[in-house]
């Protein structure tokens, strides 16, 4: 079990389920952080990537954010991804996580403007957290270049960490950039380093860092925590490897709700919110046929439908 300020282990980049007007839908969204508990999963992060988060208002992630706290998903299990491209959306989001108990928040840079400096990005992460002003606030900062456009710098990370001493409670380095990763551990030793991408966890905690904030933990937690085995074989390795492989024949998010449609048997789980696509009946058969075809097949839960 974690503090309320940690974040080390196996976290999951949880996916967000639709109700059929096309919002969050609360039920099916506890449900599935409870499942994430119960299968090895030590926490849990919504409205990150593999949530869709940018798809979705600051009214929607409050909503949302607060929809897993009724369902009695504890608040020390949460770090709310709280990053927007707009400065006032994020310290909206970031206030209402931390007011709501969910102390810890994975901030993504503003994205759009590609090419802003170390020092802008400096004075906008300074703007959040003097204008949320709650010393219980534990800021991760969220580097995911490919997809943001954004890359978060080693030195500005390290500037970020000197000027808020416990306040940059650590980095969730999803750039799959090993160098990059070593390059922070020897930077800001204090602070908990994880990565995104699966394969590099176990030499991640070989080299001291605090784990992985991911989106496989949605469908297969097991996966990855053969990964943080003081014993992890090549086998496990392998193992994470060929699926990954597999999920990104297709877009993965909607390859992911398709997992998760199918071990529920709901069809309900298989929605994505545009400008993302659905897959069609003929490429999620494919998916799980060559999911069973490498000994990783998806198992219905008898009578488990949400």
């Amino acid at each position: 079990m974690t503090s309320n300020y940690a974040v080390h282990g196996l976290w999951c980049a949880m996916l967000t389920p639709l109700a059929r007007d096309g919002g969050v839908d609360p039920a099916r969204f506890a449900r599935h952080a409870h499942w994430l508990l119960a299968h090895g999963v030590d926490g849990v992060a919504p409205f990150g990537t593999t949530g869709e988060g940018q798809s979705f208002s600051v009214a929607e992630r409050t909503g949302g954010l607060e929809a897993l706290l009724a369902g009695a998903v504890a608040a020390d299990r949460i770090i709310a991804a709280t990053g927007a491209a707009a400065l006032t959306d994020t310290i909206a989001l970031t206030r209402h996580s931390v007011q709501s108990g969910c102390t810890r928040c994975l901030v993504l840079p503003p994205f759009f403007f590609n090419d802003v400096s170390d020092d802008g990005l400096y004075a906008w992460y300074a703007r959040v957290i003097e204008a949320v002003a709650d010393p219980r606030l534990r800021l991760f900062l969220y580097h995911i270049p490919q997809v943001s456009g954004t890359a978060l710098s080693v030195d500005l990370v390290a500037r970020l960490a000197g000027a808020f001493p416990g306040v940059i409670g650590g980095v969730k380095d999803s750039a799959g950039d090993w160098a990059n990763t070593s390059a922070l551990l020897a930077r800001a030793p204090q602070l908990a380093i994880l990565v995104g991408h699966e394969p590099h966890l176990p030499r991640l905690l070989r080299a001291g860092g605090a784990g992985t904030i991911c989106g496989v933990a949605n469908v297969f937690p097991a996966l990855v925590r053969a990964l943080m085995s003081p014993g992890v074989t090549t086998a496990d390795e392998a193992r994470i490897a060929t699926f990954i492989e597999i999920a990104f024949r297709q877009p993965f998010l909607a390859g992911f709700k398709c997992i998760v449609a199918a071990r529920l048997g709901d069809p309900e789980w298989l929605a994505v919110r545009p400008p993302l696509t659905g897959l069609t009946d003929d490429v999620r058969a494919k998916l799980l046929d060559a999911l069973a075809q490498a000994g990783l097949p998806v198992v219905p839960e008898a009578g488990r439908a949400d």
